[in-house]
């Protein structure tokens, strides 16, 4: 099963101090490099105006800031209409980014701005642009991600925030579609007694979502993966905890109260979940998901505030 997921980029390892340690027998994001499809060595393809993502198959405009101060949604939304009036660079179907489009672009090893060493955009402002994404349940709001470094939180349509136009340049597939990352596809998921397997991504996730009953710090959810192991846990010795994009993976924007994709087959859905991504801008911080709305945000290491959702790869990947 063919994996369609950006995978992070993070290929160190943290303890809870923030200190650098070995990877090997860890838990954590950067363990599993091996097992990641790599982003392509050279990943963006830039000409005078315009930058291709080699890895998603989207078009961006090489400036970051094409309009010098922060908009409204319905001023961003207008200006990109305007770019299309008047064929920008060419073209006359840009469009603000969804969500997991502008998040496909960000670093979990840089900062400020937090995007791939080597990328050739100009003029970008260290944070937060507006997606094209409305809030499920508050209509009023919409999503923005932070570029310095990388959050995804929500905020008022009146609120002002900086613009950043895309295009599309390959054809959205079931599993990549407009309406919220992967959507409720149908027969997403192909359900087994104790497990989940995503067929959008190959990834096989624990039918129980609370695997503890209570919220545990990040080294204690590191540690009670590895326990489960031990034990086999229902058959498998190769669990882990998942990293920020596989979690950011199951979300759907188009639903709340969770925003989980088919979150009706899932058991003892949690209000968040660390993940095994280290926030490299604070590593005494690891990313985590917010399942009411779908926040990306951070927590830290030390609080034992956050439950587990376990993870592991199909056979195929």
């Amino acid at each position: 099963m063919k994996t369609k997921y950006i995978q992070t980029d993070q290929i160190r390892c943290y303890d809870e101090s923030g200190k650098i340690i070995p990877c090997a027998d860890s838990g954590q994001d950067g363990e599993y490099k091996k097992n990641r499809i790599l982003w392509p060595t050279l990943r963006f393809e830039a000409d005078e105006n315009t930058v291709t993502d080699l890895l998603t198959g989207l078009m961006w405009t090489k400036n970051a800031s094409l309009w010098e101060f922060p908009l409204s949604w319905e001023e961003a939304l207008d200006e990109v209409v305007q770019m299309n009036t008047f064929r920008t660079f060419l073209f006359n179907d840009w469009r603000l980014p969804e969500r997991h489009e502008l998040f496909s672009l960000i670093s979990h090893v840089h900062i400020n701005p937090a995007l791939p060493k080597g990328h050739p955009f100009s003029d970008i402002f260290s944070g937060y642009y507006w997606t094209a994404t409305p809030c499920a349940r508050l209509p009023n709001q919409a999503w923005y991600v932070h570029l310095g470094g990388g959050r995804v939180f929500k905020g008022m349509k009146h609120g002002s925030y900086m613009v950043w136009p895309v295009r599309s340049i390959e054809a959205r597939d079931n599993c990549n579609n407009k309406a919220g990352q992967m959507g409720r596809v149908k027969n997403r998921f192909i359900e087994n007694r104790h497990t989940l397997t995503d067929q959008c991504t190959g990834l096989i996730w624990t039918k129980n979502a609370g695997i503890t009953k209570h919220p545990v710090t990040w080294i204690e959810a590191l540690t009670v993966v590895r326990n489960l192991n031990d034990h086999n846990y229902y058959g498998r010795n190769d669990w882990r905890l998942p990293n920020i994009r596989e979690l950011e993976s199951i979300t759907d924007m188009t639903v709340h109260s969770p925003a989980i994709a088919t979150s009706e087959i899932f058991e003892n859905i949690q209000p968040f979940y660390w993940s095994s991504t280290t926030s490299v801008y604070d590593p005494q911080y690891a990313w985590t998901l917010y399942t009411k709305d779908g926040n990306i945000g951070v927590g830290y290491k030390s609080h034992p505030e956050f439950y587990i959702w376990c993870v592991r790869n199909s056979s195929g990947n």
